[in-house]
């Protein structure tokens, strides 16, 4: 490991054992093993996969589980999905298991784009306009990819590549609606995950063509390829919670990340610190919410519930098997953590601005407390979602 890496590793809080470290398959992720592992796949994950291609012959009585619920969700997803299902006959999956492809070819004449400093203001500015909530750069880092990517239809591993020199990694979040995340765990929730896929797709794919029509190279990926998560704490966009997600300054853990592979000659980003791990350190409120019991409460580590967990790396791991079992139970996924975290706030007031100085400091017992006695965390019922009448959180203000 480079003195150079060493030393973003420690800014960004990850403590790799380079002995123990191996690579991680995209095999073995759990979505992945619900296909082909069966000790993960059930009938139960058979009909929750099944609730996102047709119509549910029963509906589930409980609220935010009913037809519009789910007809929501559905439509969230569906740009998503239809990139995801464009190629499958080839064994693609765009986004989920490959990288996106519906790009148009491009001249291979590389366009005078000035110094780093004004390539790397120019693609955030262009990012924003395109849509992107968030965006920073990292640098390509061998650990975070896949050392195999998964074949559905082979029901095994294949190879990962992306080409040689794509040295950058552009990292882009994109803000979940926040009403929707109150009603967790809801069918209803899970529109605003679709949506965060959705919208991803559509800008990852207008970001990277920019790049391409400039005569570089440009690989958007969603969840394929490699690990968003060290990748979006690289490039200085939030660090890493108890519950396992990315928790930003503007939206915290509400958000979700795509990137894309380039050859521009970008300035990186540095991770930062704004006091999340000593913040976790104290509350357990995703640890207490949690349906599964799947995330834990005790300090960061390097133990593996099961295969689903990367080695060799000391951190706050949640047992992915856990979860998902409990997205199958209820036909949707579920999204508590982020309702309950103390971060999911509307960082656009004054008021939850003061609330995060506070959760900075010395101070920040206070501001866990304040946001115990808040009941801004307290579920909304989806039936109050559709009335209007609901909504405890308000929803950040999207950049116009």
């Amino acid at each position: 490991m480079t003195e150079q890496l060493q030393t973003r590793d420690a800014k960004a809080g990850f403590v790799v054992d380079a002995d123990a470290f191996e690579r991680f398959s995209q095999v073995d992720d759990v979505f992945n093993r619900s296909w082909w592992d069966p000790t993960v796949r059930d009938e139960k994950t058979e009909k929750f996969y099944e609730t996102y291609r047709k119509p549910l012959r029963e509906w589930r009585k409980a609220r935010g589980f009913r037809r519009h619920d789910y007809a929501l969700r559905n439509a969230a997803w569906h740009v998503a999905d239809h990139f995801a299902e464009l190629f499958e006959d080839i064994d693609r999956r765009d986004g989920f298991l490959d990288p996106l492809s519906a790009l148009r070819e491009a001249s291979t004449e590389k366009e005078d784009i000035g110094s780093p400093e004004q390539v790397t203001a120019d693609i955030k500015k262009v990012s924003a306009i395109l849509g992107a909530d968030l965006v920073g750069i990292a640098p390509y880092d061998e650990r975070w990819q896949y050392s195999s990517r998964y074949s559905r239809l082979s029901e095994s591993a294949k190879p990962n590549e992306i080409g040689e020199g794509l040295d950058r990694v552009i990292v882009v979040g994109q803000a979940m609606d926040a009403s929707w995340i109150q009603t967790a765990p809801s069918a209803l929730a899970g529109a605003a995950t679709g949506l965060g896929y959705s919208q991803d797709a559509l800008v990852l794919l207008s970001i990277a063509q920019f790049i391409r029509n400039l005569g570089y190279r440009a690989v958007p990926s969603m969840n394929d390829t490699g690990l968003a998560i060290p990748y979006a704490i690289q490039a200085g966009l939030g660090e890493y919670g108890r519950h396992g997600l990315v928790i930003t300054p503007e939206y915290g853990p509400n958000v979700r990340f795509g990137k894309i592979y380039t050859d521009l000659p970008l300035l990186l980003d540095e991770p930062r610190s704004f006091g999340v791990a000593e913040m976790c350190d104290l509350c357990r409120a995703c640890t207490d919410a949690c349906p599964a019991s799947a995330i834990p409460g005790g300090s960061p580590s390097d133990e593996r519930y099961n295969q689903s967990n990367i080695k060799g790396v000391t951190k706050w791991t949640v047992d992915g098997e856990k979860c998902f079992s409990y997205w199958a139970k209820i036909n949707s996924d579920c999204s508590v953590c982020i309702r309950v975290c103390p971060y999911t706030r509307d960082h656009s007031k004054l008021s939850n601005r003061v609330w995060a100085r506070l959760a900075q400091g010395r101070l920040r017992t206070l501001a866990l407390w304040l946001h115990q006695r808040s009941g801004t965390a307290d579920r909304v019922s989806p039936a109050e979602w559709w009335s209007g009448n609901g909504t405890k959180v308000e929803i950040t203000p999207r950049r116009p």
